[in-house]
């Protein structure tokens, strides 16, 4: 239910890198009582003659998109919070390489969400209680 996107150079994540940024990520929303299936992350190689910055190919920068479904960020406050505390989960694996980046999160209505062209329902309290009680954070 947030979808995170990650354009990236060819190079700029190993195998061990993808594991460790998705479970970074996904402790963003856990670590506020979100089920951790509810993160979706997909890492999207593009090549340097794919990738164009100011018109020119590139090799060092990295877009991530990331849309929240379900939940929106109630108010400027929280949406802060969450900015800031994304920047620092992803640090370590981009700004730290010396890679340029951006972040952009849409919030999309939940009146335009669909799963198996079915509406759910915006919140799944069973569900989520359940989840939260057998499960524990990603530490990091």
């Amino acid at each position: 239910m947030p979808l995170h996107r990650i354009y990236h150079p060819l190079s700029a994540f190993s195998s061990s890198d993808k594991q460790k940024l998705s479970e970074r990520i996904t402790a963003l929303y856990t670590d506020r009582g979100l089920p951790a299936f509810y993160v979706v992350i997909l890492f999207t190689p593009i090549e340097s003659e794919s990738f164009f910055v100011s018109g020119k190919p590139t090799d060092k920068f990295v877009r991530i998109v990331v849309q929240h479904l379900a939940r929106q960020l109630p108010n400027e406050e929280a949406k802060k919070q969450f900015s800031e505390r994304y920047e620092n989960a992803i640090a370590p694996f981009i700004k730290d390489k010396g890679y340029d980046w951006e972040v952009h999160v849409e919030e999309v209505p939940p009146e335009m969400w669909r799963e198996n062209g079915l509406i759910p329902p915006i919140k799944f309290p069973e569900i989520e209680k359940e989840w939260a009680r057998q499960n524990k954070p990603i530490p990091y």
